[in-house]
């Protein structure tokens, strides 16, 4: 059996202090971070985009409908004909220098930020990493990776402010199934939404301060666009559609706005039923025809800038806004890696990880 005392004592990869000579290395014990976001695709080509649409739209949580109506669908016309547009998208956003999306390139500046700060917490006790839903690098390699090191505990973290099924959900139901093929499996906390979060809300707000101090004229309306979700969901008590507007909520009231200066919209509609409403791109249209000429928008959903902020806000809907007579759009980015996001992300991880992970003597002695 393994002893447990003797892996802790273990000054490195090795044999333990007390197992029999044939025993394989182990590492010595630690907890793991995972911060996880929703995938990217690993190109712009057709094969790759199919690859990811294929993972993405075949996710139950995602799309719910029958396996026998949806996937013929799915794969006969869908993924025949959308990786071609999505890849276009794609490579107008694409980061080119590191041939990667913008999601992953933000997604990995996060982690070493977290990483870095962490270092001076918890020394080498803690290891930081990050994964995908879907892509890579994925789920299953970055968990199993993490158990390999040594992490006998890991916290998972979802960047979804706002919990909903097919994001928050989908997320901890693939690192589940991991673990169900796991004969020693680590202990695993999964971080709940935080879309009230008090440094998220700070965080929310200085952005738009930011933005509105290098603008000539203060925006008439600020739209903060949510990423869409069916209507039924909410009906089937899925919480996602109060928790956007309770964020949207906090960040109005921190600011001081009017609640005519601020509306919620949902964006990135997919199939022929409702969707959670007012969409974005019918909402700024209504308001440049209603004489708000100028609007600020911002995606408070999103913990990273990504083709539905990059390519869809700043196109599409910049376009409906102006086509309606529209005359400043200004985006206000993502929280990506700023300084106040970080800050945020590295409080409630050492929230959940209480019990888990000493901070250094050093640190506490101050």
């Amino acid at each position: 059996m393994l002893d447990m005392q003797s892996r802790r004592d273990a000054p490195g990869m090795g044999r333990l202090t007390h197992a029999t000579p044939d025993h394989p290395p182990v590492a010595p014990a630690k907890v793991g971070v995972l911060l996880v976001n929703l995938g990217t695709p690993d190109g712009t080509d057709y094969w790759s985009m199919r690859r990811y649409l294929g993972e993405f739209l075949s996710d139950k949580r995602v799309i719910d409908y029958p396996s026998w109506l949806w996937q013929p669908l799915l794969q006969l016309v869908i993924l025949t004909k959308r990786p071609f547009s999505s890849g276009e998208a794609y490579r107008g956003i694409w980061n080119n220098e590191a041939d990667e999306s913008p999601l992953l390139t933000t997604t990995r500046n996060q982690t070493e930020k977290v990483r870095t700060a962490f270092a001076k917490l918890y020394g080498d006790s803690v290891m930081v990493d990050f994964c995908m839903r879907y892509g890579n690098p994925s789920t299953d390699g970055a968990i199993r990776r993490l158990k390999d090191e040594g992490c006998e505990r890991i916290v998972f973290f979802p960047l979804y402010p706002q919990y909903s099924a097919p994001t928050t959900a989908t997320a901890n139901d693939h690192a589940f199934r991991t673990l169900m093929k796991m004969n020693w499996q680590p202990a695993i906390r999964t971080v709940p939404h935080y879309a009230d979060h008090p440094l998220y809300i700070e965080a929310l707000a200085q952005s738009v301060e930011r933005a509105y101090a290098k603008l000539d004229h203060r925006p008439d309306v600020l739209v903060t666009s949510y990423h869409g979700l069916p209507f039924r969901y909410l009906k089937e008590g899925d919480p996602y559609h109060c928790l956007c507007c309770k964020t949207t909520r906090l960040m109005r009231e921190r600011l001081g706005f009017d609640k005519e200066e601020v509306k919620v919209t949902f964006q990135s509609r997919f199939g022929p039923e409702e969707w959670l409403q007012p969409y974005t791109v019918e909402e700024v249209a209504r308001l440049a025809k209603a004489g708000k000429k100028r609007i600020a928008i911002m995606a408070p959903a999103f913990s990273s800038d990504c083709v539905e902020t990059l390519e869809e806000i700043n196109e599409e809907i910049k376009e409906s806004f102006e086509e309606a007579g529209g005359e400043s759009f200004t985006y206000i980015p993502c929280l990506n890696d700023d300084a106040t996001h970080i800050d945020m992300m590295v409080a409630i991880l050492k929230n959940e990880m209480q019990g888990w992970a000493p901070v250094k003597e050093a640190v506490v002695s101050g």
